[in-house]
């Protein structure tokens, strides 16, 4: 998409005039970092006191009408009938051959409404699979610029709520329908650090208001504003997949160590059969986690090398991990090369070789509960 075409959030005037550099990412020009701090500083806020993020990017979609929620679970690959009304679960919108359309958030409001959230890209992908297969009685409607999306993270989050009068006391995956200054707003335990947050679902006309109050609380509580760039770095660091990168149609979730979200004993959903029979069988290629043993930063689609120096892999994330102070890195590895935790395994790093370690993911303690 040219740079003319990239769509803006409903908080583009705010970022600018908190010195943002903005990227395309997804089709929308966002924040990475913010002046007088950047990253790393963006980051560590959030890892000891709280960050307040802009991801209005992400797509909003509900599908509704009688047996909505059974509808939804027939396609998807999680269990909606694992949680109840009032909770959200992470799941897979997959191919019949087992790829990864889109990984996403579904909100179960009720029997009759699913609220989804998918990634900015794959929103009208996911829309489209799901208005195809609906029944009559079903509708599908995407709702991509008619909410913001505001995630408020870290172990001062509760407080910036309290301060906003909005419900924090929340079980982990939960959410309430609330109202702040008078205007409507979805809260949601859930993000996308690794720490204990919340993703706000305002109207989109309503969203600058609510940024400039959370901001406001959030710097009351030692907290700042933070880009696309720490939200990089803190995923990382938990070893969550970004879609197009550890999870796509060529990656799937038996691969990717996603099996978790999946309902293996429902008798229908979108590429049950391929995920079964892989699942069985074994993948070809799993995803592993790699911390460097020395000075270097992994960056996607670096070589995996083996003792012997043979490929036997390739990094699909990578970045310097603040909290660690040392490269880390998500990677496909051959599932014949025996690779498996406490190994250790070469980058190449523009023809260096960086000695790593496999560890097993999250790279650092989550607290999201």
């Amino acid at each position: 998409m040219s740079e003319t075409a990239l769509r803006h959030s409903p908080l583009h005037a705010s970022h600018a005039d908190l010195g943002a550099t903005f990227a395309p990412f997804g089709g929308w020009e966002m924040p990475i970092q913010y002046a007088g701090g950047g990253v790393v500083a963006e980051h560590t806020a959030v890892r000891e006191a709280v960050g307040v993020f802009d991801v209005s990017h992400l797509g909003k979609a509900v599908v509704s009408g009688p047996g909505a929620a059974e509808f939804v679970n027939a396609c998807l690959t999680n269990d909606l009938r694992r949680i109840s009304q009032g909770q959200a679960q992470y799941t897979l919108c997959c191919t019949e051959t087992g790829g990864v359309v889109d990984d996403l958030i579904a909100y179960l409001v009720g029997d009759d409404e699913v609220f989804l959230v998918p990634n900015a890209a794959n929103t009208a992908a996911v829309c489209e699979l799901l208005a195809a297969a609906a029944p009559s009685g079903i509708t599908v409607a995407n709702l991509h610029t008619e909410y913001g999306v505001l995630a408020v993270q870290g172990p001062r989050s509760a407080d910036v709520l309290a301060a906003l009068g909005l419900p924090a006391d929340l079980d982990y995956m939960a959410f309430a329908d609330a109202e702040w200054a008078g205007r409507p707003v979805r809260v949601c335990r859930t993000g996308y650090t690794g720490e204990h947050g919340y993703e706000l679902l305002p109207r989109w006309a309503d969203a600058a208001a609510l940024w400039a109050a959370l901001l406001q609380a959030a710097r009351d509580h030692g907290g700042r504003a933070c880009g696309l760039g720490a939200r990089d770095t803190l995923r990382t660091e938990m070893g969550y997949p970004l879609h197009g990168q550890d999870l796509s149609p060529e990656i799937s979730p038996v691969q990717a160590g996603a099996t978790w979200a999946v309902g293996w004993k429902k008798p229908v959903f979108w590429g049950r059969d391929a995920l079964r029979a892989e699942k069985a069988q074994g993948p070809a290629r799993r995803l592993r986690g790699l911390r460097a043993l020395e000075r270097g930063v992994p960056r996607p689609g670096m070589a995996v090398l083996d003792a012997e120096g043979e490929r036997i892999g390739v990094t699909t994330s990578g970045t310097f991990s603040p909290t660690l102070g040392a490269g880390v890195a998500l990677a496909l590895v051959d599932a014949g090369a025996g690779v498996e935790p406490g190994a250790e395994v070469l980058l190449d790093v523009r023809g260096r070789r960086l000695r790593c370690e496999v560890v097993k993911p999250p790279f650092v303690q989550a607290h999201v509960r």
